[in-house]
């Protein structure tokens, strides 16, 4: 039977990684995301998981060192943030490439300088386009299926990608909250072992990742990405079979309380739950707003995010990373994915809550009305902001 227990989403994740029995953890401390690494090191060492974990002298040989555990056909996870991730970055364009399903579990931490430890997505953004499947955790419920389910689509054969499994460092990673923990036996029902059919084998060498020149690269490249997008099918399958399973049924794009609404909010991470209170507040008075959350960000939902926009006159997107010199990334993509439909909202562009400054009920609110009223007048600025002092929210193009 099912229990409900109280866990912060970075004991959520190590209990994920627990039950779907995984062999090999390689990861290296780093805050936000210590307290992740540290737990299934004692998870380790006290025989309540039946793995290896190496601790490595970095998160650049943490993920070398999963990369050979996968490729003889170890269920491996790691783990990192912020700072963390861009020391890995060479490898991670690696992992999804040689098509090796490591999980990795990414509290989001902003990058420096200044030297920040708190959540904002610029270190997401960085990583963006490296050929992993990545979604979006709104809560620690949220932190402990997805992982879960993570490895169940990694490793399917027909997909046999890496997965980031993104969460909001201390607003999610430190924070307690009510978690689900099912039985062993529907965990085991869900996950099947993991059976890697390109394993090594010294009874059969081969050769892996050898040197591309021209001839080859480009043919490489595109087959890669003609299986990454055709892993969105299992991807939807897993999330079917969770929820069947588990009761708990996932999309790639959510919507809250859209019906009839003429101006949505699009929100990505846990400020979506705050974003929910001025959406209750706003429907409450008889405004015409919803919400729109983006929870698979790579391969990207086209259709399911086409869909869930196209009775909307204004969509409000709200970015926690600054593109330098251009506009907010996630803007960029939704306003992309929107360009060559017949029927298409005012897609309006607003950053907030940078290196973890509090994005209030308040702050959502003026990010409504000014996102409406952009629609309506237009803007000057480059760059739209919530929460900045000063005259510095005034960022001409």
């Amino acid at each position: 039977m099912s229990k409900r227990i109280g866990l912060e989403a970075s004991h959520a994740v190590a209990e994920a990684v627990k039950m779907a029995d995984a062999d090999v953890i390689a990861a290296y401390p780093i805050t936000p995301q210590t307290h992740i690494p540290e737990r299934l090191a004692e998870m380790v060492a006290n025989g309540e998981l039946n793995a290896s974990y190496l601790p490595v002298e970095s998160e650049h040989s943490a993920l070398s060192a999963c990369l050979g555990s996968v490729s003889v056909g170890a269920r491996t996870f790691t783990t990192t943030a912020g700072q963390g991730l861009e020391l890995m970055h060479e490898v991670v364009y690696v992992a999804s490439s040689m098509r090796f399903p490591v999980v990795m579990a990414i509290c989001n931490r902003a990058l420096s300088a200044p030297l920040s430890v708190w959540a904002d997505h610029s270190d997401v953004m960085a990583v963006r386009d490296t050929g992993w499947i990545q979604v979006f955790c709104e809560n620690n419920q949220e932190a402990f299926d997805l992982t879960l389910w993570a490895f169940r689509v990694a490793e399917d054969p027909r997909v046999l990608f890496p997965a980031m499994v993104h969460l909001d460092g201390f607003s999610l990673s430190h924070v307690i909250e009510p978690v689900i923990l099912p039985e062993q036996s529907e965990v085991d029902r869900f996950l099947p072992k993991f059976q890697y059919p390109f394993a090594l084998n010294p009874d059969k060498p081969v050769t892996h990742g050898a040197f591309g020149p021209p001839d080859i690269y480009s043919e490489a490249k595109v087959a890669q990405e003609v299986a990454f997008r055709r892993s969105k099918e299992m991807i939807l399958q897993g999330w079917k079979e969770f929820g069947d399973i588990f009761g708990r049924y996932y999309s790639p794009v959510e919507r809250y309380k859209v019906e009839g609404a003429k101006t949505l909010l699009l929100t990505v991470g846990s400020l979506s739950e705050t974003a929910k209170i001025v959406i209750d507040e706003r429907r409450a008075k008889g405004e015409s707003v919803g919400l729109v959350r983006l929870r698979l960000w790579r391969p990207f939902p086209f259709e399911e995010f086409r869909q869930a926009v196209k009775d909307t006159e204004v969509l409000i997107v709200f970015d926690r990373c600054i593109s330098h010199g251009t506009v907010a990334p996630v803007f960029c993509e939704v306003r992309s994915a929107l360009y060559d439909e017949e029927k298409k909202p005012n897609v309006v562009g607003i950053t907030g809550g940078l290196g973890g400054r509090d994005v209030s009920v308040n702050d959502f609110g003026y990010v409504i009305d000014r996102g409406v009223e952009i629609a309506e007048k237009g803007s000057q600025r480059m760059l739209e902001t919530v929460g900045i002092r000063g005259e510095m929210v005034g960022i001409r193009g």
